[in-house]
């Protein structure tokens, strides 16, 4: 796969990532939900750390993170450019762009929004405010797509959670979370093609 079309891949992921979560913050208030399907729902949250909301180290720890995700980008930007040059398999490619546009929709989120929103009360955001909520490298990641499949009580038998609520998949997330997990995925199940045994 050469360079430019990995360019268009990693281009068209990042549009549609940012595209959906301007608009999402722009015209959502925090929390809003809108049920497309019952499986399906667009739920507008933020994530001010890890992946699956977790957060360490308060402001110190938000900053080292913004900061390894730029220097993670790198290192997978260096692994893609070298993939190409080496003329290595397909999957492999389109696999690492996606994993590199993904990384890099959140990056964007990280380093940017904090400066490029507010977040009014009660009101949706306003893109390039005079007021915006954080600082540079302070940013929030915005989350929207919601699929709670199953939701009911867990059998009683089943140890520790039996008998308790329960609703799968309960994780929020966005394009590039999904890019991402795409690539992992397709290095997973092709591995063999995508790193193949030198004879």
């Amino acid at each position: 796969m050469p360079l430019k079309k990995s360019i268009i891949l990693i281009i068209l992921i990042l549009a549609i990532d940012q595209i959906s979560k301007i608009y999402i913050k722009t015209n959502f208030l925090y929390g809003e939900e809108v049920v497309v399907f019952d499986w399906f729902k667009i739920h507008f949250i933020e994530n001010n750390g890890m992946a699956w909301g977790a957060e360490f180290g308060g402001r110190a720890g938000k900053l080292f993170l913004t900061i390894f995700r730029l220097c993670a980008i790198t290192g997978i930007g260096y692994w893609l450019y070298k993939s190409i040059k080496n003329q290595a398999h397909t999957v492999l490619i389109i696999a690492v762009s996606l994993i590199f546009a993904g990384a890099m929709g959140n990056i964007i989120d990280s380093v940017f929004y904090g400066v490029i929103f507010n977040t009014p009360y009660n009101e949706v955001a306003t893109l390039f405010p005079e007021k915006p909520y954080g600082e540079l490298f302070f940013g929030k990641v915005v989350d929207m797509l919601y699929f709670p499949i199953w939701s009911g009580d867990l059998p009683s038998w089943i140890p520790f959670w039996g008998g308790k609520p329960f609703t799968f998949f309960n994780a929020i997330f966005n394009v590039a979370d999904t890019a991402i997990s795409i690539g992992v995925g397709l290095l997973v199940i092709f591995n063999k093609k995508a790193f193949p045994k030198e004879d």
